[in-house]
């Protein structure tokens, strides 16, 4: 019989590792997480999560790895790119919830990208508003309206909408440089 750890001078709860009962497979993590395994193996090879072998070379994640996918997931669904995610993640412990201090820190981080989003999302809102419901229903006064393709010279994408001004439109300003290409 094994003396219990106080006896043999270690810590309550200590361990030389997770045991195998702490230990999830893909299948197990991809379920409780909510994400298809190829999901998780993506985020393993970009480094956002790790996992063991077993003597067969099957995954075998820490439960801890359900916080980090979560963490992850909450990161993207406010915008943030999985890039973005990695660096909040590498600054957070990886087997254990981070302290107080730890988290306050990714907080503040993210609130002015968050803020720069919500500014964002309220002027497409605007815009949307004034287009959908001005009720002209005539392209020739249209705020998206774009003769003669003006709005390339903005750059690629939906340019009516991207612009911070709409009452300037998405043409540059003068002096500014006009997108490759054009």
């Amino acid at each position: 019989m094994t003396a219990p750890a106080s006896a043999r001078g270690e810590a309550p709860g200590a361990s030389s590792g997770p045991s195998r009962h702490d230990l999830l497979t893909i299948g197990q993590l991809s379920e409780r997480s909510g994400l298809a395994t190829s999901a998780l193996r993506y985020y393993e090879k970009l480094d956002l999560i790790h996992a063991t072998r077993t003597a067969g070379g099957q995954r075998r994640y820490t439960r801890a790895t359900l916080r980090r996918v979560a963490f992850i997931r909450a990161a993207q669904r406010v915008g943030l790119s999985l890039d973005e995610a990695k660096v909040a993640l590498d600054r957070l412990p990886e087997h254990r919830a981070p302290t107080g201090a730890e988290w306050d820190g990714v907080a503040l981080s993210w609130q002015s990208r968050i803020d720069q989003q919500i500014a964002e999302l309220e002027r497409l809102k605007a815009k949307l508003t004034g287009c959908i419901g001005c009720g002209c229903l005539s392209l020739s006064r249209c705020a998206l309206y774009n003769a003669a393709d003006r709005a390339a010279a903005a750059g690629p994408g939906a340019r009516y909408l991207l612009t911070r001004d709409p009452a300037t439109g998405p043409e540059p300003a003068p002096g500014e440089p006009r997108a490759a290409g054009h």
